[in-house]
């Protein structure tokens, strides 16, 4: 098991700061997570939101990428239709590059409308989209020339230099429904779902279908949690901070699930129970919430390890608006506490 530090750069009207002063803490943190023993640090990417959320993934990742050496890094998810495919390639090579062979690109297509209406892209072809971009990134990373035409990209006599340092540089698919986890199988990509499913068994099952052993690919779970010394502390501290992720995250959702074209495989419940009512609950945007003692969240991995086949842990303490020295202090438990339990029973 691995395990990744996740920080998204929000910055709600609510508890408004200098965005300068996020970058910086949440930059630092990313250091700092290195030296405690994280093995990843993942960042995300959306466009066009009240709080900031992070529109520019690989600008963070090459200043992560500047002041680490041995932690992988990657967009936790890039959105591929709103980029140049070939421009991707570069920009990804070059963090690989600046890193030295530590980037992992994990991509997504999207789903939030007005994002794709305010790029001019119809959000109908976001899949195809994503796959037909992959496929020009893939071949910019091992080809020296080639020439491509596809259903949205032309391109003539593609000569993309410099390469990545790894070869082949790993890539990663969100996934979540039925249908999207089939796909990244087939495709032969990694996986990066949202929080610990047994659906993970729908992706392994496509995997061997296609003929790909399932143990040669990571699949990587995010968790949005706060730890603190006890469960009643720590939901204390996150309470109104996960109501507003979760309020926000909700309305996506609803938002997405309208547009008839996208057909999307969900059945959340989207009602956010009131403070003091959500922490009953336990609940999280992706499942459970790991809010809680050390030990509560050891036992959450646990159970949710024996139910799906997980590789990486992404976990997001980043929850908007929260005080930076609690988030610093969840880190820093995770990584004394948690981390450890694991790596002791080689798991």
């Amino acid at each position: 098991m691995n395990f990744g530090l996740v920080l998204l750069f929000r910055n709600p009207p609510k508890w408004r700061r200098p965005f300068a002063e996020i970058y910086q803490e949440r930059i630092d943190l990313a250091v700092r997570a290195e030296e405690i023993g994280f093995d990843h640090f993942w960042t995300n990417e959306h466009h066009f939101m009240e709080d900031g959320f992070s529109p520019s993934s690989i600008a963070i990742l090459s200043a992560v990428a500047a002041r680490t050496t041995r932690m992988r890094l990657g967009p936790y998810v890039l959105l591929l239709p709103f980029h140049n495919p070939i421009r991707m390639a570069e920009d990804a090579a070059t963090v690989d590059i600046i890193s030295n062979g530590r980037l992992d690109l994990a991509v997504g297509p999207g789903s939030r409308p007005k994002e794709f209406a305010t790029f001019g892209i119809p959000i109908r072809q976001r899949r195809q989209r994503m796959y037909e971009g992959l496929e020009i990134i893939g071949r910019c990373f091992t080809e020296d020339v080639f020439s491509f035409k596809g259903d949205f990209w032309t391109f003539t006599d593609v000569r993309m230099t410099p390469k990545p340092v790894q070869n082949p540089l790993p890539i990663y698919v969100a996934a979540v429904g039925e249908k999207a986890l089939t796909e990244a199988a087939e495709h032969g990509y990694h996986l990066a779902g949202g929080g610990i499913s047994s659906r993970s068994q729908i992706y392994d099952d496509a995997l061997r279908r296609s003929g790909r052993d399932p143990r040669q690919f990571r699949r990587a779970a995010l968790q949005i949690g706060h730890l603190a010394e006890t469960r009643e502390k720590a939901w204390d501290q996150a309470e109104e901070h996960i109501h507003y992720y979760m309020s926000v995250h909700f309305g996506m959702v609803a938002e997405s699930a309208a547009n008839d074209t996208l057909k999307l495989d969900t059945h959340q419940d989207l009602q956010v129970p009131p403070i003091g009512e959500l922490r009953k609950t336990g609940r999280g945007p992706y499942g459970p919430a790991f809010i809680g003692s050390p030990d509560d969240v050891i036992m959450m991995i646990e159970n949710g390890m024996a139910q799906a086949s997980i590789t990486d842990i992404a976990f997001c303490p980043d929850l908007p608006g929260m005080d930076p020295r609690l988030i610093r202090n969840s880190v820093e438990l995770f990584a004394r506490e948690v981390i450890p339990h694991f790596q002791r029973s080689g798991r």
